[in-house]
């Protein structure tokens, strides 16, 4: 993984020295609230419900064992005991103390770590593929792509104040994980005709209050192209993206507004002015990039030893329901044989979904250095990654996980739903979303059920801003706010993958203490009409709206 440099350690060293003088200013009254709120955002900070909320960037989503050992040792130092990872694949924790925040971030430091711009109108944490670097259906590791971002943007003087926050993803992979189709700007990782690697390159897509599927603005541009064809499009919507009227201010009204034609149009000859200046990539920096993301010394197998490890693996699974039922659910083809990719769920019942406690990131840290060369990954569906686990070593880890709760057999199920933090949390929730969890979870409460609904993505947000994706769940929950009573409004179809879709909304807002009979009902309707091997998404998109409707409305 990408180490820092000593302009890595000085840039961010300095940046917590001046949030230091910054704070303490403000404590002794120099600094008013409203002086120091932007010069706080940057670094992370914000004011919920009850306390502070520190966002900690988690680059690509890319931890390694040393840094989870710090994020549980804040979490048990200045926070409650515990963190939230989120779909940015990053981490927040809901209780800091403002005077404590310079410790944090000075300790985060120590372990190549910070939270600049992870909030804020600027460029924020770039994300990726969980399974970047070890997935089978990859053309190439997105990671050094968003390291060269992640470089770019950092306090990039030109794009610091834009007119809203902006977000980046890149995938690599045949398979889109990473959502690009609702991001800001979305790259994919293709080869031409000739073999040369390049990006199709996508602007415009988003969710929160306007939801918006991105639109292709250059089907390939050549890789040495990727930092100034995005500095172009940076440029022309800090020009005219909407200032004046916050909900109207992201990249995605101006794509809309001018039509893609005429957006392309401007960045293109922008980009001309640009393109062959010092942001023009040469080989080498492709290569010195890429020698961060080298593969681990992987054990090399042979046709023998495959055929040892699938009969020790038939073998556990025959012996124990339990570890089938989580290595059928929770762990995934590697691209090296003898090796599997290996899911931590972070969904157990009774557990606010995306929380681990320090014990539990601590533990997840030792697993990590142990059994998958010491490097973890945050997921976008708020789990951890193991990215590199011998087939021979899968019992032992999983025994281990399970004494720790973090062996819940759920991936893909209806519980492995996302969830924002919602009212219980946030400032800006009408609802809340954990209590909605728990009802759902307790509903859903057998494995053999889960297994026999399938893949079903619920995704659930507090409020319209979309935290938790809900426009782009199979099925998705949004809390809503009705004469100060909490409602839940429904959409059925939405995908974040290639088939990108945005929820249909089912109809009138659900009674909080309902959800989970509508949802109960909504997945009858699947199971009384679906044909074989049909996803609730495919059962969904062929027999339409109306008969979930009948069936949730009478």
């Amino acid at each position: 993984m990408y180490q820092y440099d000593e302009f890595d350690h000085t840039l961010v060293k300095e940046r917590v020295a001046e949030f230091r003088d910054q704070v303490e200013r403000h404590l002794n009254g120099e600094l008013s609230a409203e002086q120091l709120m932007p010069l706080r955002l940057r670094n992370g900070l914000y004011m919920q419900v009850h306390a502070h909320m520190l966002r900690v960037a988690i680059p690509y989503g890319l931890l390694s064992s040393k840094q989870m050992h710090m994020l549980a040792h804040i979490a048990r130092k200045y926070d409650r005991d515990y963190g939230h990872f989120t779909t940015r694949q990053n981490i927040q924790y809901n209780w800091p103390e403002l005077k404590d925040v310079p410790d944090i971030l000075e300790d985060l430091a120590r372990a190549e770590m910070h939270a600049i711009q992870t909030s804020g109108n600027c460029i924020r944490n770039t994300s990726s593929d969980q399974y970047a670097g070890v997935a089978v259906d990859e053309l190439q590791d997105p990671r050094l792509y968003c390291e060269m971002i992640r470089q770019w943007s950092t306090l990039h003087p030109e794009f610091y104040w834009l007119p809203r926050k902006f977000k980046v993803a890149v995938t690599g992979a045949e398979n889109d994980r990473a959502a690009v189709l609702f991001h800001d700007i979305g790259l994919r990782v293709l080869q031409n005709a000739k073999g040369q690697l390049g990006l199709q390159v996508l602007v415009g897509g988003g969710m929160g209050r306007t939801p918006v599927i991105g639109k292709v603005i250059r089907e390939f541009l050549p890789r040495e192209h990727l930092l100034s064809y995005c500095e172009a499009i940076l440029r022309i919507y800090n020009m005219y993206g909407n200032r004046d009227n916050k909900y109207k201010a992201r990249i995605k009204i101006l794509v809309n507004s001018l039509g893609i034609d005429e957006f392309r149009r401007q960045v293109e000859a922008e980009w001309e002015q640009i393109k062959d200046s010092d942001l023009l990539l040469q080989d080498a920096d492709f290569e010195r990039m890429q020698s961060y993301f080298s593969s681990p010394d992987y054990v090399k197998s042979t046709a023998d030893s495959n055929l040892i490890n699938q009969g020790r693996i038939e073998k556990w699974r025959s012996l124990d329901t339990r570890f089938a039922q989580w290595y059928d659910n929770n762990t995934v083809e590697h691209k090296v044989d003898g090796y599997r990719i290996v899911v931590v769920s972070l969904k157990a019942p009774g557990v606010p979904p995306g929380d681990a406690s320090a014990d539990q990131m601590d533990h997840i840290a030792d697993l990590a250095e142990r059994y998958s060369f010491g490097e973890l990954r945050v997921t976008h569906d708020q789990n951890i990654i193991f990215a590199d686990v011998e087939e021979a070593e899968l019992l032992e880890l999983w025994k281990e996980m399970d004494a720790q709760a973090l062996a819940t057999p759920n991936i893909g199920t209806l519980n492995d739903m996302i969830c924002c933090p919602g009212l219980d949390f946030c400032s800006l929730a009408n609802a809340g979303s954990i209590p909605i969890a728990k009802q759902i979870n307790e509903r859903f409460d057998s494995l053999d059920e889960l297994y026999d609904i399938g893949e079903l993505k619920v995704k659930m947000s507090g409020c319209m801003n979309a935290c938790g994706h809900h426009h782009a769940g199979h099925i998705g929950i949004l809390g809503v706010d009705k004469k100060g009573i909490e409602w839940y409004q429904l959409t059925l179809g939405g995908s974040a993958e290639d088939d990108a879709a945005i929820g249909d909304r089912l109809g009138k807002a659900i009674a909080k203490e309902k959800v989970s009979d509508a949802i109960d009902k909504l997945v009858s309707v699947y199971l009384e009409n679906r044909q074989t091997d049909e996803r609730f998404l495919d059962t969904y998109r062929r027999i339409g709206i109306k008969p979930y409707q009948e069936e949730v409305y009478g």
